[in-house]
């Protein structure tokens, strides 16, 4: 089988989802806008610190809407864009591949 060039938007996406956390976290959002904390208290094994970059880095990708409401406390929410939705049929497949392939772990 003849080998295909790289293309560099793949490469590109790639290097973006495959960044530690970058997954899950975009996997929580497709649940809905979230809260930090939220996020925090379903991905327990992420830092406060690694997560608050990981959801810059996103935002600044345009896959993660970040929006403040000027109330007392400020609140803060975190959404996927309609970029980031985008993704929900990719992640649908690697659940249906890692429910056929992949051993439940004990």
């Amino acid at each position: 089988m003849e080998q295909m060039p790289m293309c560099p938007r793949f490469e590109k996406a790639v290097e973006i989802l495959s960044k530690r956390w970058t997954s899950l976290i975009v996997f929580q959002l497709l649940s809905g806008p979230q809260r930090f904390a939220q996020i925090d208290h379903a991905l327990p094994n992420i830092s406060g610190k690694v997560l608050s970059e990981r959801l810059k880095e996103l935002e600044h990708e345009g896959i993660v809407r970040r929006v403040v409401f000027p109330e007392i406390p400020v609140r803060i929410e975190y959404s996927l864009s309609d970029k980031g939705r985008a993704l929900a049929p990719i992640f649908g497949e690697i659940a249906k591949w890692s429910s056929e392939w992949l051993p439940v772990p004990e």
